[in-house]
């Protein structure tokens, strides 16, 4: 049964109303925990109310730093309820990036455990008014004990605006302090109208996920799937690929999303040993998949439709691929969405034709009203066109075919020029994760006397494999342009990363 968004006019309302006529369908799993729907939204009630009666107010900011399991969830819905701005984070959060959120956002309460005590106890400020803590688990001071879940659930008391902040996310940081993208309850129904129009998920739908809650990826399809009546399960075994494979397998898993990290983990495991039959639909974005393990994927679960996507946390999504153009065209992102536009334009603001590279620039009610106490950050990226309708300027370039396919070349910062021609690494990227031996690579560039700037890759290899440099740059001479070619190659146990999965460019600069 395909599912539909239950009408309401902010983000927590689809989930309201199923906690009210089916109380008693699983909504959460965690491990060998679950909870209905109306268990959840008693959760979520005995939140909101212990915020309120400590004098928390709407449009409050709650910081949320937990582990992503049920409680983060419930409590997430609690703030939303009360009608506090949720601005969520992940348990890998470091004190000086707390420490600034806090301080950014005039946190009036955070949301925690005591296991993550050796994070914000030391990010607390020791002027002005420090946020209210709420702990879970054993409570030292100045925190005060979790809530108890309320007795009865008749309903949240939030008469909000859908034009009033739901969510702060805080970008990952992959250069200078992160910003906090402003999400208002508006945006994220524009959001989860856009995906759902091609992604269709069903209220019998199992949705496996182990991305973080405090990944807008991850973010949405909790709310999505409890807006629609489905089973979330949440998972803690992206580490462990073997244990992640066979929690699919056992929880009978239909939708599964990942990112390129994550994909390349799964298929360096024996994947036809666990019965993934149940899975119908998997989705990447984050980054762009390689085509190599697009098709890999493609061809292990053959009985799931595979979407390849790109957006970003000030619009959710921009595009997607159509799974029976996949192997027609396995490097694109596909030609938009509904309900948005979209074109490139040169480094002038021109617009420009099919068949060129440009930036790509996204306009419709899903994109961020800007960020958080960052005026001049909003204003070189987010604006309104003539009608009114946010535009943003995502500052990713992109080539399109005569057929307005799109084409990811790379980050604006992340393109250089090596002997005066124009380096994308990720297409070097690309051809280097065909070689079956390698799991992932990631390129930058290095300083040198005769070229200026020249390619230089990191390479981490499957367990087990082995692979020598100049076999690398063998396979890339034969299918890329001579400037492409890396000068040098070094072999990593791992890539560094973001808490959500970005590769951290900078840090192997």
């Amino acid at each position: 049964m395909n599912g539909t968004q239950t009408n309401g006019p902010l983000m927590h309302s689809a989930f309201e109303a199923l906690a009210l006529t089916q109380p008693d369908k699983t909504a959460l799993v965690a491990g060998e925990r679950q909870v209905s729907y109306g268990a959840l939204a008693r959760l979520a009630q005995g939140m909101a109310d212990s915020l309120r009666e400590a004098g928390i107010a709407p449009g409050d900011r709650v910081v949320v730093l937990l582990d992503g399991g049920i409680d983060y969830v419930a409590a997430l819905y609690g703030v939303l309820a009360l009608g506090a701005v949720a601005v969520p984070l992940g348990p890998q959060t470091r004190a000086a990036k707390l420490s600034h959120v806090l301080s950014d956002t005039g946190a009036r309460a955070l949301l925690t455990q005591a296991t993550l005590a050796n994070v914000w106890a030391g990010a607390l400020p020791e002027q002005g008014t420090p946020p209210m803590v709420w702990c879970l688990g054993e409570t030292p001071a100045p925190a005060r004990p979790w809530p108890a879940p309320a007795h009865t659930f008749q309903g949240f008391d939030s008469p909000r605006s859908p034009d009033e902040l739901a969510v702060l996310i805080y970008t990952s940081g992959t250069t200078g302090n992160p910003k906090g993208v402003m999400l208002t309850h508006a945006n994220m129904l524009a959001a989860w109208r856009v995906a759902q129009s091609y992604l269709q998920f069903r209220d019998d739908d199992v949705i496996g996920l182990a991305l973080p809650p405090s990944f807008s990826y991850g973010l949405y399809h909790i709310v999505m799937g409890l807006g629609l009546g489905a089973t979330v399960v949440l998972e803690n075994t992206a580490a462990f690929p073997v244990r992640l494979l066979q929690r699919l397998a056992s929880q009978r898993v239909t939708v599964f999303p990942a990112v390129p990290m994550l994909w390349a983990s799964l298929l360096a495991q024996d994947m036809a040993a666990h019965d993934l039959s149940a899975l119908r639909l998997i989705t990447n974005a984050g980054a762009a998949l390689p085509p190599a393990h697009a098709l890999m994927l493609q061809q292990r679960l053959p009985g799931a439709r595979l979407l390849l996507m790109y957006g970003l946390t000030e619009c959710m999504r921009a595009s997607y691929l159509p799974h029976d153009e996949l192997a027609r065209r396995p490097d694109s992102v596909g030609r938009g969405l509904p309900f948005q536009e979209h074109w490139l334009q040169d480094e002038h603001g021109q617009r420009l034709p099919p068949g060129s590279t440009g930036e790509l620039v996204v306009q419709g009610a899903h994109v961020s009203v800007g960020y958080w106490n960052a005026p001049a950050a909003t204003a070189g990226r987010i604006g309104a066109g003539p009608d009114g309708t946010r535009i943003l300027r995502t500052g990713d370039v992109f080539r399109s075919d005569e057929e307005g396919w799109l084409y990811c070349v790379g980050r604006v910062d992340d393109i250089f020029k090596s002997r005066g021609e124009k380096v994308s690494p990720q297409e070097v990227e690309h051809a280097i994760c065909e070689l079956p031996a390698v799991l992932e690579a990631a390129v930058t560039s290095m300083p040198d006397e005769r070229l200026g700037l020249a390619v230089r890759a990191f390479v981490q290899l499957r367990p087990g494999a082995a692979l020598s440099e100049r076999e690398v740059i063998r396979h890339c001479q034969a299918r890329l342009e001579s400037w492409l070619v890396p000068r040098l190659v070094s072999f990593v146990t791992e890539l560094p990363r973001t808490e959500s999965g970005k590769l951290r460019r900078r840090d192997l600069a």
